[in-house]
């Protein structure tokens, strides 16, 4: 199994990566957050890595933090998710958020993701909710105005990727939706 790579960018695509690890290329998926903090072409990376061996393929899959790759596995070890699928639910929001719509039973943020429906959603909060309890904190009240916050941000013009970024930088400590907008606002300003 490879678990980790430790190289260089030789290429980098929309939803993969190839790294050089000492002159071997490894072609490696990854989400969109992690594509977009990794180096360009030539720049130094470590990824953690999950390998999905198949009767037909062997796919790597790389993630930035330990963390992201251990809710990647428990995603993919619920039946009728793939690692693409898996890899679509990581993009919805930031780690944290993502753990804590979970935890809470919040449908609504997994039914985002292209083939996830309603049946599905609520197997995913089924078999990850009492998992992911104890690793969440801050409660339903802060992940309502997060999601109501991610939603006004893109309504507003910014990208997904833009308003999830700010909003993970919002303290805990302001939890009402429209002072969480307003200092995601803020943070994009600067």
């Amino acid at each position: 199994m490879i678990s980790h790579l430790s190289g260089f960018i030789f290429s980098k695509g929309l939803k993969d990566v190839i790294i050089d690890v000492q002159g071997v290329g490894f072609h490696v998926f990854c989400g969109v957050e992690t594509l977009q903090k990794v180096p360009e072409k030539g720049g130094k990376v470590n990824l953690w890595t999950h390998h999905a061996i198949r009767e037909d393929s062997h796919e790597l899959y790389g993630f930035l933090h330990k963390e992201e790759l251990g809710l990647f596995e428990l995603l993919i070890g619920i039946s009728g998710i793939g690692p693409k699928t898996a890899l679509g639910i990581l993009g919805l929001a930031p780690l944290d958020i993502l753990k804590r719509a979970i935890a809470a039973g919040e449908i609504t943020y997994l039914t985002k993701v292209s083939g996830i429906g309603k049946k599905m959603a609520q197997k995913i909060i089924l078999e990850l909710r009492e998992k992911l309890a104890g690793e969440t904190e801050g409660g339903a009240g802060v992940l309502a105005a997060d999601a109501d916050a991610l939603e006004a941000l893109i309504s507003l013009g910014y990208s997904r990727q833009q308003a999830r970024s700010a909003i993970q930088k919002v303290p805990s400590t302001i939890v009402s939706t429209n002072d969480r907008i307003k200092e995601a606002i803020k943070i994009l300003g600067r």
